[in-house]
């Protein structure tokens, strides 16, 4: 669990007090409550770990976050509202599922008839956009939730928030919804800090977007249900090829920057796998005990192996790269190719046959539609984002935690990264699974022949 935030951490900003009584009222609506709060801590005991006892035995105020959802009062006048959409990063399954409920949200309970859709990230807001602006409405976005990828495109890369929200300004627009990252919600950050300076009563919410789903403070983030669901399928026929074969191994790689929630949980969704590697596990090849040893007395044994490596695993075997994407990110080895590479190496120098199939499915997992379940949350997480901008709240982000909607500040969502812990209960379930060792640290390449 992540450290727990101090109260004023936990505190979303307001653009001021709520003026209109909400258009909702009247309807078979569950408005939230001003003094409502979801506990940080899910248990006492993660809660005294956490050295919040006091000397009544608890901390008399608890860490809470506000929960999502409509207001009896809203900040902005639905008749005279322009909303905006923008998504940046990388693909994600869902994308379009979310584009498609904040417009229908805003039009159909609230009212609201102008909502522009940036196109291509953060630069559709720059002086100088490759593309204008479209208008989104229920035409526009009726069946785009049926299509990967995302109707409104998008870029990574920083833009100068100045001529952002100029563009803003020029366009009228009063909420923007960033869906993306944390890089996006980075952005987002500094743009909220841009026009509080100017003084501007302009909400920014974001609607956090990762397939990892390795951002902080939210449980899950739309597209990582498409991604493991689909990853068993691709680890399913990676099984079937490395039966296929004698000493046939299956190589999967999936994605995986710094957290293999999605190489865990395919994992555990197949029960096929011999070796899940993920970033937060080191090993080795060489040595006694090294991946290469343990892998070879697989092959002698059951004379196939079926192995899935996340994309961020064993960077620190490969050679030194400092590039970086436009996004800040540093440029990851190919730890697949590398990996087949040393599997081939190391049998054919001990005259083992062996047959590797490699299979990276990537950028095909990522331009998916959303599955059913990724579908309903980014139907609530637009929902609870246009309720949230609607009552003025601003720099935040809708997250998900301890089974409940959220409103996160920018400023803790953007902080760290969840990632998987060894130690925990799922891990040891990958480990029972696979039947790998706890670890598979030996020596370095090299060290043995």
């Amino acid at each position: 669990m992540n450290k727990l935030p101090d109260i004023e951490a936990l505190t979303v900003a307001r653009l001021g007090e709520a003026r209109f009584d909400s258009p909702l009222q009247g309807r078979a609506e569950r408005f939230v409550e001003e003094t409502a709060r979801v506990l940080v801590p899910s248990d006492l005991q993660q809660w005294r770990a956490a050295s919040l006892a006091g000397e009544d035995g608890l901390c008399a105020q608890p860490p809470t976050f506000e929960p999502a959802g409509p207001r009896r009062r809203i900040y902005f006048d639905p008749a005279r509202l322009a909303c905006a959409v923008v998504t940046c990063g990388g693909l994600c399954p869902g994308l379009n599922d979310v584009i498609r409920a904040l417009v229908l949200t805003l039009h159909h309970h609230y009212g609201v008839g102008r909502i522009l859709g940036y196109r291509y990230g953060y630069s559709g807001l720059s002086a100088a956009p490759v593309r204008p602006a479209m208008s989104l409405d229920r035409e526009t976005v009726g069946q785009v939730h049926l299509q990967g990828g995302t109707l409104l495109g998008s870029s990574r890369g920083p833009q100068d928030s100045g001529e952002m929200v100029e563009t803003l300004v020029r366009d009228g627009v009063a909420i923007l919804f960033a869906i993306g990252g944390d890089g996006t919600l980075r952005g987002a950050l500094a743009l909220h800090e841009e026009i509080a300076r100017r003084g501007l009563d302009i909400a920014v919410i974001g609607i956090p977007k990762t397939i990892d789903n390795d951002l902080p403070w939210t449980e899950r983030s739309f597209g990582f249900t498409t991604a493991v669901e689909e990853a068993a399928k691709v680890i399913a026929g990676a099984h079937v090829e490395a039966r296929g074969a004698w000493n046939g191994v299956g190589l999967v790689k999936l994605m995986g920057r710094h957290s293999g929630f999605i190489a865990e949980h395919a994992t555990l969704a197949t029960s096929d796998v011999n070796f899940c590697l993920i970033p937060e596990v080191p090993f080795s090849l060489a040595g006694e005990g090294g991946f290469l040893q343990v892998l070879g007395r697989r092959l002698e044994e059951r004379h196939h192996a079926v192995v899935v490596v996340a994309e961020g695993a064993g960077q620190d075997l490969l050679p030194a790269n400092d590039d970086q994407d436009l996004s800040g990110n540093r440029s990851l080895g190919d730890i697949g190719t590398f990996l087949k590479a040393e599997i081939q190496r190391y049998c054919g120098q001990r005259d083992i046959p062996v047959t590797v199939k490699y299979i990276d499915p990537s950028y095909t997992i990522r331009s998916l539609p959303a599955n059913a379940l990724d579908s309903e949350l980014c139907l609530m997480l637009g929902q609870y984002a246009v309720h949230a901008g609607m009552a003025g709240r601003t720099a935040m982000s809708v997250g998900y935690w301890n089974q409940r909607f959220t409103h996160v500040p920018l400023t803790l969502g953007c902080q760290g990264r969840r990632s998987v812990d060894p130690q925990a209960n799922t891990w040891q379930r990958v480990l029972g699974v696979t039947g790998q060792p706890v670890s598979m640290a030996g020596r370095s390449v090299g060290s043995e022949a």
